[in-house]
């Protein structure tokens, strides 16, 4: 599934530039690089300035993209386990049993406590921002947080396919 778009050169003819759905745009392979070559602006040294530029931009949104992969892959995780603490406090709300729990302070630092049956949580939204909610609609955000997340990781991961399949085209 890709998009095509009408990209004017700077000699006014129009060349189709077919990109994904998310807009990276796919290289052309050169076939004939006789013809290619024949065209009266291409010069050796420009045209390979031209693919090592590519090929730079390329290698730069692959690793922009890794990063957004490892970072999805850390987060993903995360909001899992929130998400399944969360889902046991509302299947323990109805009870007056308090939970007894371990929980982290710091790197090497755990505490021991007892919880009483809540009917909220806090959650860390980021950015050192932490909101209260009500229990099922911390779980609704966890729910949505976790689907968009997938997803995101879906898509970077299809880009960075599509990256190396055109990183390699052009190399």
């Amino acid at each position: 599934m890709s998009t095509r778009q009408k990209e004017k050169s700077s000699s006014d003819s129009s060349e189709e530039v077919v990109s994904n759905p998310r807009g990276i745009p796919k290289v052309q392979f050169v076939e004939n690089v006789e013809e290619f070559m024949s065209k009266p602006s291409s010069t050796i040294e420009a045209t390979l300035g031209k693919f090592q530029e590519t090929v730079a931009k390329y290698k730069f949104m692959e690793i922009n993209y890794i990063n957004r992969k490892k970072a999805l892959e850390s987060k993903i995780p995360e909001i899992k386990k929130t998400l399944t603490v969360v889902e046991y406090l509302i299947s323990m709300q109805d009870s007056n049993e308090s939970i007894e729990t371990t929980f982290e302070l710091n790197d090497t630092l755990w505490a021991a406590a007892k919880i009483k049956s809540t009917k909220t949580v806090y959650l860390w939204l980021g950015a050192n921002v932490m909101l209260e909610y009500e229990l099922q609609e911390a779980k609704e955000l966890l729910e949505t947080k976790l689907s968009t997340a997938q997803n995101t990781l879906n898509y970077v991961v299809e880009d960075l396919e599509f990256m190396r399949e055109q990183i390699t085209t052009m190399e």
